[in-house]
């Protein structure tokens, strides 16, 4: 199995530590609101990732962590009266919701920044006495200068990204590109009482200090977006070199961003769509497949039309495994053979090569049409042992077109066309107020009418 490393830039052959045994981190949400499509990306890849190597005989040890102490949740908690807990909770609790609807398997351990503040504040003693961080006026910064090696994930020079840092200015700071590992308190913060005063963690000395303590001074794989290469991840690696002395990840696996309309999907930007809202339109299963028709290290353009069409796919999946299962409610098991064991390996050859989803899903639908041709032609025989490898071996790998997860009968786009065809009624009967009506409700849940000349057109929004 080979993986592109981000540290080394090239394909490396997988070798965990432990010869059975994989230590994974994921870097998960910042909890202050519902997650929308672009976090979903990763917790579809890692998730899949985490199977595939089951799949193989690993045993994965996945630690996904919250971060519940945060610029963003204060200001959320301050809004509403509340304390940083409650609404770190209440968002913790939506994303295991969105996270089931999805059918993403939950991580072997989910910790919360909070719970380790103790671990945080000893590490960040150790760090200063090490001579890799300092105290300025009750606030503790990274000296990023101490850690000759840094730089060396986002392969950026010192010098270059002190030249293009965008960092505000900090006269507490003996470099631009110092960060914080301790922030002393300020008035509606949450805070710990510290050897520098009250005061509460930096972001980024939680990733290192939950990953470690839970995995060990060195991981396997550590996971996320390429959009934390630089700075969170570069600051992480620091931090925990120096902290520990050993290496801190051995290969780090970064997915490509979502983008809507050529810009990357973010809160921050506001041209989010909800993960809840897409589940509810498109369907789990097609969403996955949207997720990971394409490689997870590309770019992906979020559009109606693409989802949609991964939507009609995941439909004449469901029709083939039930006209299957009506003739064969419990598929006895088969036995491997030459056949079986050729895509096995074609399928095992794909996501061996840099998790080449991609491919694997290709051969899904391959086989789907295998099985939609055996059923044709009578042979149970082959349709039994195409029905094996896609339902108990392929499929659940990608936790895909689970009987759980199954669409209601009729599809997304019929539905709307009936209520286009009785809001077409109701204005040819001039009842405006029903048809202005329908229209409106539509675009609450994310449905755009627009009348043509040649009939009514319908475009799904984002949520804002």
């Amino acid at each position: 199995m080979y993986i592109w490393n981000t540290l080394s830039g090239r394909l490396e052959k997988f070798i965990p530590k432990d010869s059975n045994i994989v230590r994974m981190y994921v870097c998960g949400p910042t909890v202050y609101g519902l997650i929308h499509v672009g976090n979903a990306r990763p917790m579809v890849v890692f998730d899949s990732l985490r199977r595939y190597l089951e799949y193989r005989g690993y045993r994965v040890i996945m630690v996904q962590n919250f971060t519940d102490v945060d610029d963003k949740i204060i200001v959320r908690a301050n809004e509403l009266n509340v304390t940083f807990k409650d609404v770190a909770e209440s968002f913790i609790s939506e994303y295991w919701r969105d996270a089931a609807a999805l059918n993403v398997r939950a991580p072997n351990f989910a910790p919360k920044t909070s719970d380790f503040v103790q671990q945080i504040i000893f590490s960040i003693e150790k760090l200063i006495n090490k001579g890799h961080a300092y105290v300025a006026d009750g606030d503790i910064y990274f000296d990023v200068k101490s850690f000759p090696k840094y730089g060396e994930l986002s392969h950026r020079s010192l010098d270059d990204m002190i030249a293009g840092a965008r960092v505000e200015i900090n006269e507490k700071k003996r470099n631009p590109l110092d960060f914080a590992l301790w922030k002393s308190a300020k008035p509606s913060e949450p805070s710990w009482q510290s050897p520098w005063g009250l005061g509460r963690p930096g972001w980024h000395i939680e990733c290192t200090i939950m990953s470690t303590e839970l995995l060990g001074s060195t991981l396997d794989i550590h996971a996320g977006g390429e959009d934390l290469i630089f700075p969170h991840h570069e600051n992480e690696k620091a931090q925990s070199e120096a902290l520990t002395g050993q290496p801190f990840v051995k290969y780090w696996m970064h997915n490509g961003m979502i983008r809507f309309s050529g810009d990357k999907m973010s809160k921050s930007i506001g041209n989010i769509f909800l993960l809840r809202e897409a589940i509810k339109i498109f369907g789990p299963d097609a969403l996955k497949l949207f997720f990971l028709s394409k490689h997870y290290r590309s770019p992906i353009d979020f559009s109606q039309e693409a989802v949609v069409s991964t939507m009609k796919a995941a439909k004449r999946v469901f029709e083939t495994f039930r006209r299957f299962e009506s003739k064969f409610p419990f598929p006895p098991l088969v036995k491997s053979d030459e056949w079986i064991e050729e895509k096995r390996s074609i399928f095992r050859e794909a996501l061996d090569d840099d998790f080449n989803t991609p491919k694997a899903i290709a051969l899904i639908f391959d086989l789907i049409n295998e099985l939609n041709k055996a059923m044709d032609e009578g042979n149970d025989k082959m349709a039994l042992k195409v029905y094996h490898l896609l339902r108990r071996e392929f499929c659940p790998v990608f936790g895909l077109f689970e009987l759980s997860s199954q669409p209601v009968e009729g599809s997304v786009e019929e539905l709307i066309q009936i209520l286009i065809d009785v809001r077409n009624d109701l204005r040819l009967q001039k009842i405006y107020n029903l048809a202005d009506k329908v229209r409106l409700r539509l675009k609450e849940v994310g449905i755009e009418l627009k009348d043509k000349p040649d009939g009514t057109e319908y475009t799904f929004t984002r949520e804002v």
